[in-house]
């Protein structure tokens, strides 16, 4: 899946002279470690911490967190509408009934307003015992990187309109159960919104692990294989037919990869082909459960003496999540790879939901439903054993031809096959793959509040 989308030049052609610049390169590391001190001077930010005290606490954070998207806004002119969703939750990690709150912005979008494209991050942090809200516990990098990440994206895209919705997210209680990314997808399922994307962002900070390992150049993309929400049906349909490599957020994974090969940033994307690290979790879990393409950026090395431990030396090793182990060159590079692919998906159609007929034949019929805002579609092949699109599609279809495509001689016995939609200014959407996993629709999210 090597052709995503035209140069970034081509895709300004469809925004005012004024806007052209690049929001990428308006990054700065300066300001995103001033976030990441920011976050850290709340003491705390341990879900069962304070939620009044203005000083300390994840109270105090999240308020931040909701005021620096409003100064966002303000600098837009009210560009962005902050809300705060809340609940409260209880289970083995919230011995008590807690409020949580997440602070949200939403840049709405001037096409399709009801498309949206998430990027999220979780501002709560811990020690190394997980019901400790009374110590210390900077989370500089466990996620006061990620939060940082999600404000400055909001500080730059905010600059100009997207033809769909971008929603900048803060969640709360993603130590004790990934609550507020369950919140966040059941208050976007209520809203009515249909989620092109959601990049979650947790541990993006560190170029250097607790080995002394150190790699500046790759970001890790995690995606699930199977689908969290496949039916026992279509799970049949699936070890018959194959598609347990094509869910739309492992697509999305493909697409973010050769995203960051186009532009030479720098930063090269390491696909990991799980749901997240080995036994571990995060926030884009809830969404996937929901149906949702959802993939979570994380560093390619991780520091396990400087994330989930109590500030200490012991035997000659310092431990504890604090700024000074951080490197701030590269999270603006991970920032700016999330901002390209933010500014990119917030401008290209959904991906259509394709369907291919190839049984018995020697040939292949690939057929799907027009989508909104789509200028043209490509069709894509791989072989079987193979992890990528090829390089170049098959077809380009105009989209106001009739959307099939009979290949005539390619037996689908041998090929996985997909398509994406562009826009009319080039830009691409990731491919949706034309096997069983790609028949969903997104699952409407539940309406019981309970966790």
């Amino acid at each position: 899946m090597k052709k995503i989308l035209l140069p970034l030049a081509a895709v300004a052609l469809a925004t005012p002279l004024a806007a052209q610049s690049e929001p990428a390169e308006q990054v700065s590391a300066d300001r995103l470690r001033a976030d990441v001190e920011k976050l850290v001077s709340f003491g705390t930010r341990h879900t069962l911490s304070s939620q009044t005290d203005p000083q300390r606490g994840i109270g105090a954070a999240v308020d931040w967190g909701a005021a620096e998207f409003g100064r966002v806004s303000a600098d837009c002119g009210n560009c962005l509408e902050v809300v705060l969703p809340e609940r409260m939750i209880e289970g083995s990690r919230v011995p008590t009934p807690t409020r949580l709150r997440n602070a949200v912005a939403i840049q709405r979008g001037s096409e399709r307003p009801d498309e949206v494209v998430v990027v999220q991050a979780h501002i709560d942090s811990r020690v190394s015992d997980v019901s400790d809200f009374t110590s210390d516990a900077p989370g500089a990098n466990d996620d006061a990187s990620g939060t940082a990440l999600v404000i400055e994206a909001a500080r730059v895209l905010s600059k100009e309109s997207h033809p769909t919705t971008i929603v900048y997210a803060l969640l709360s209680g993603e130590e004790q159960g990934l609550y507020g990314g369950r919140l966040l997808a059941d208050w976007l399922g209520k809203q009515g919104y249909t989620v092109k994307a959601v990049l979650n962002n947790d541990v993006v900070g560190n170029s250097c692990g607790s080995d002394g390992y150190c790699d500046p150049d790759n970001v890790r993309v995690f995606s699930e294989g199977p689908r969290a929400d496949l039916t026992d049906a279509l799970r049949a349909s699936q070890r018959r037919e194959g598609g347990e490599n094509d869910s739309p957020s492992r697509n999305l994974s493909r697409w973010i990869d050769d995203l960051a090969a186009q532009n030479e940033s720098g930063l090269d994307v390491r696909q990991i082909w799980r749901v997240d690290r080995m036994g571990r979790g995060g926030d884009q879990i809830p969404f996937l459960e929901a149906g949702y393409p959802a993939v979570r950026f994380s560093v390619a090395v991780e520091d396990y003496d400087h994330q989930h431990q109590d500030l200490r030396t012991e035997g000659g090793t310092v431990y504890g999540d604090t700024v000074d182990e951080m490197d701030f060159g590269y999270l603006a590079k991970v920032t700016q790879l999330n901002v390209r692919a933010l500014e990119t998906l917030a401008s290209v159609p959904m991906p259509p939901a394709p369907t291919a007929q190839a049984a018995v034949r020697t040939s292949t019929l690939i057929e799907w439903q027009p989508v909104p805002g789509a200028a043209s579609y490509e069709v894509y092949r791989r072989r079987t054993d193979q992890p990528t699109w090829e390089a170049e599609p098959l077809v380009v279809v105009p989209g106001a031809e009739d959307l099939r495509v009979d290949l005539t001689a390619v037996r689908g016995d041998d090929w996985f096959f997909g398509v994406n939609a562009c826009s009319a200014q080039g830009a691409c959407s990731p491919v949706a793959s034309a096997v069983p996993a790609g028949h969903f629709a997104p699952l409407a999210a539940e309406e019981d509040d309970s966790d």
